[in-house]
């Protein structure tokens, strides 16, 4: 069987799964990183952050967790990241929009509970409110009527670091946080801290770092110069760790998910054939040569 959906479910199907001596195919949550290397195209960088962060509102197993920036370029990146989704046009899906209305009530519900970790060290961008965006709590430019559905602000928390909750938790919306690292050695180990392993992404022109980065991530699936969100169809889809149980559900490799091996022997010789089969014995000849 195939599932798509939460670790915490993904284990008990798993468990489930186990009784009747059986695999399941297992797709579930992500805390995907982005990190940004200061040789990076930063133009490029931003235009993938902003809709690996914010496309679909944040509500897809792919979209950008936590946003690493190098310390030399930190600032400048988040405040012009912080100005584009500020920017950014939000409302009714049948429009030219980032985004649209979260799934249901139950999915803004989480969302409020995610930032409800907010601590005070952590800093907040990306927009004038936040929570649902209502008559009371407007979003400014917002297309159309947000009581049409159920919206919320896309916000940007920065500070974040590998002791918070925050780091560690799978926040399925409008929300994405950020930090900032000292060398590639140091991102990999961010990148990984949390123990999901499903997308992952590295901004860099620097083939060396690209490569250290491959090697040291977690991810079942890096991205090079795109976003977290850019899977491929004819790739193997999928993570490991808290993110899946190293299936894939894509390209060729979803047929060994779902299918199984058969061996089959057909013996012409009419005589009992032994575990390995009988072969033909070749006397050696010492003294061959080309």
């Amino acid at each position: 069987m195939g599932f798509t959906g939460s670790t915490e479910v993904g284990r008990r199907i798993g468990a489930k799964t186990g009784e009747y001596v059986q695999s399941a195919c297992l797709e579930l949550g992500g805390k995907n990183p982005m990190v940004v290397m200061p040789d990076a195209n930063l133009d490029l960088a931003l235009e993938g952050a902003l809709f690996a962060g914010f496309g679909t509102a944040g509500q897809r197993c792919t979209s950008l967790g936590t946003l690493w920036l190098h310390e030399s370029i930190h600032d400048q990146f988040l405040a012009r990241y912080s100005k584009l989704v500020e920017g950014a046009k939000i409302g009714d899906p049948f429009q030219d929009v980032l985004y649209g209305p979260m799934i249901s009530e139950k999915y803004l519900e989480n969302h409020l509970k995610h930032l409800a970790m907010i601590k005070a060290h952590h800093k907040i961008s990306g927009s004038s409110g936040i929570g649902r965006i209502t008559a009371e709590n407007p979003r400014a430019g917002f297309v159309g009527d947000a009581s049409q559905g159920i919206y919320a602000h896309p916000t940007i928390i920065s500070g974040i670091n590998s002791d918070d909750e925050l780091y560690y938790t799978e926040t399925f919306g409008p929300l994405v946080t950020v930090g900032s690292f000292k060398d590639l050695d140091q991102a990999i180990e961010l990148s990984n801290g949390h123990g999901y392993g499903l997308s992952s992404a590295i901004y860099s022109t620097n083939p060396d770092s690209v490569w250290r980065f491959r090697e040291g991530i977690s991810a079942g699936m890096v991205s090079i110069n795109n976003s977290t969100s850019g899977a491929e169809a004819h790739l193997p889809f999928g993570g490991n760790g808290k993110s899946g149980n190293g299936s894939r559900q894509s390209g060729i490799w979803v047929l060994d998910q779902f299918t199984r091996w058969q061996s089959m022997n057909w013996d012409w010789s009419n005589k009992l054939q032994k575990a390995q089969m009988d072969v033909i014995e070749i006397d050696h000849n010492p003294d061959f040569t080309l």
